[in-house]
């Protein structure tokens, strides 16, 4: 511990901390239609990143130049933009969200899989802070505010593990007391606590940070499954989220996509199966309905399946008061799109029961 150098800090710093207000969206979209207009242009170049400072400064005026490149340079710490060349998919997701519940599910999804505080246009780096983070919430079950500072300290690169035990957080959480970090870096620790707080199913109640219940019921199911391929908890969860705003968009409530009924637990019922399916698909959620438990089952062990229009197939298999009960249900075709589609075919090809 004694050969690190303590000031190699977690330095997140953000010039707009409303993730929903004009400056931060209308910044983003700049960016994006700066990329787009430049997309055949793969070398990084000094005069372009200043033709994209003068961009987002007649947009949304600055006092200086700093402000410019701080507001530009928070895209690629929180995981928005790589860099003047190339932008995830989700933050065209992002910005075509319909609300303000959906565009955050989104921006939790963004942070946890690309973010790197550390990172800058012109300086980029490969640690993920919040991944660590939460991996080292989960390990330990809960994380007091000044555990949440100390692990700005933490040298990602030395912990392969991919997060540090309490033993290791009890050292990390002394230094930070005992080298007046907490009080130097105010503003450092500010902002990673307002985006903390923006993110999906984390709370912090009485100083101390925890999973939501569902998160922490997530979790502890998906270690007791041995399946060759593990689930990540808070991704299936953001998933999960994005599937409740879409019904709630669409049915006004969260609803069962298929009955419409507002149980008090649904379950987000992958169509291509998770263990079937590859990174960019298992937390897909066009890949996925929300859907109520009974449904779930027949859905997921491929004894109803839909039509491209939505219309709901039924199996041989079944039982007849089965099929005479759910005969007259259909998927409503504002659930229907082309990339649901590609899903569901798969879904009717390799999983559907039609014998």
């Amino acid at each position: 511990m004694n050969e690190q150098n303590y000031e190699n800090y977690w330095k997140l710093t953000l010039e707009y901390t409303n993730f929903n207000g004009d400056n931060f969206l209308m910044t983003l979209k700049t960016i994006v239609q700066f990329i787009d207009d430049n997309k055949f242009d793969k070398v990084y170049r000094k005069e372009r990143y200043v033709s994209l400072q003068n961009e987002v400064n007649h947009k949304i005026p600055k006092t200086d130049m700093a402000s410019v490149r701080k507001s530009i340079n928070q895209f690629v710490k929180l995981g928005f933009i790589k860099d003047l060349i190339s932008y995830n998919q989700e933050t065209i997701e992002f910005l075509n969200a319909k609300t303000d519940k959906q565009r955050k599910s989104i921006f939790s999804k963004i942070v946890y899989k690309y973010s790197s505080f550390n990172s800058s246009i012109t300086h980029p780096h490969n640690w993920s802070q919040i991944n660590f983070l939460l991996k080292t919430l989960e390990e330990i079950g809960k994380l007091h505010k000044l555990e949440v500072i100390a692990l700005m300290l933490v040298d990602i690169e030395k912990h392969n593990k991919g997060y540090v035990n309490q033993t290791e957080l009890n050292d990390y959480t002394n230094i930070a007391k005992s080298n007046g970090f907490i009080e130097r870096k105010y503003n450092q620790v500010g902002y990673l606590f307002n985006l903390l707080k923006k993110l999906d199913d984390i709370i912090f109640i009485n100083d101390n940070l925890y999973f939501t219940d569902e998160a922490k019921k997530i979790f502890r199911e998906v270690s007791k499954i041995a399946t060759k391929k593990k689930r990540d908890g808070y991704l299936h969860l953001l998933y999960k989220r994005q599937l409740q705003a879409e019904s709630t968009e669409m049915l006004g409530q969260i609803k069962c996509m298929l009955e419409k009924l507002s149980y008090p637990s649904l379950v987000a019922s992958h169509i291509k199966p998770f263990i079937q399916s590859n990174a960019s698909e298992a937390y897909d959620p066009n890949n996925g309905l929300l859907l109520s438990r009974n449904m779930d089952i027949l859905f997921d062990q491929g004894y109803i399946s839909f039509q491209d229009n939505g219309k709901l197939m039924l199996s041989s298999q079944l039982n007849q008061d089965v099929i005479n009960s759910l005969y007259n249900y259909q998927l409503d075709n504002t659930f229907i799109n082309s990339n649901r589609k590609r899903y569901l075919n798969y879904h009717r090809t390799f999983i559907f029961k039609n014998r």
